[in-house]
C-alpha cells in the first residue's frame, strides 16, 4: 500500500433547477449540494455577486476555508513536534479574487491572521516563527497558485478571543 498518494471524492448535485434548466442565465439557481460519504451534506451555491443565495457556502469561501483549515491543522502538527502547547486559536482570513473582462477571474492573494493562545508565553517567539513552516508544509497552500500570507496577530493579553 502506498501510504504517500491519498485520494479523495466528493459528489456535487445541482439543485437549482427552476423547471427550465439553464435556459437563460437568470432562470436558473445556482444551489447545489456537496455530499461525501459519512459526512452531513453542505450546501452550496454562487458568491451573490453571481446569483448565489446568502445563506449557502460558496466555492470561493470554501476555497479560503480550506486554505485557514490547513495552515492551523499544519501548525498544530509542528507546535506538537516543537513542544509548544496551544491552547486557543482563531484565524480571521481574507482573500481578493479579481475578475477579467472575458468573464474569467482567479485569486490573487489570500491573508491567513491565526491568533494563537499558549499556555506558556514564554514561547512566543518559537511559536510565531511555526507560522513559516505550516506553511510551507500546508498541502492546500502549496497547491494555490497565488501568494499566501501569513500575518500572525497577537493574542489578547487577557487570554480572551480564541
Amino acid at each position: 500500500m502506498d501510504l504517500s498518494l491519498h485520494q479523495y471524492s466528493v459528489d456535487v448535485e445541482w439543485t437549482g433547477n427552476r423547471g427550465t434548466g439553464t435556459s437563460g442565465y437568470r432562470d436558473y439557481g445556482r444551489d447545489h449540494v456537496v455530499r461525501a460519504s459519512g459526512l452531513p451534506d453542505l450546501p452550496g451555491t454562487a458568491d451573490p455577486t453571481f446569483h448565489g443565495e446568502r445563506d449557502r457556502w460558496n466555492p470561493e469561501q470554501l476555497l479560503l476555508a480550506a486554505l485557514a483549515q490547513c495552515h492551523m491543522l499544519s501548525y498544530f502538527h509542528l507546535a506538537v513536534k516543537n513542544g509548544v502547547d496551544v491552547v486557543g486559536y482563531s484565524d480571521a482570513a481574507t482573500a481578493t479574487m479579481q475578475l477579467n473582462r472575458d468573464g474569467s477571474g482567479e485569486f490573487t492573494e489570500a491573508v491567513l491572521h491565526p491568533r494563537v493562545i499558549l499556555a506558556d508565553e514564554s514561547q512566543r517567539a518559537l511559536a510565531d516563527s511555526l507560522h513559516d513552516q505550516a506553511h510551507r508544509v500546508c498541502f492546500i497552500a502549496r497547491s494555490v497558485n497565488f501568494p499566501v500570507v501569513n500575518q500572525p496577530v497577537a493574542p489578547d493579553p487577557s487570554g480572551e478571543g480564541a
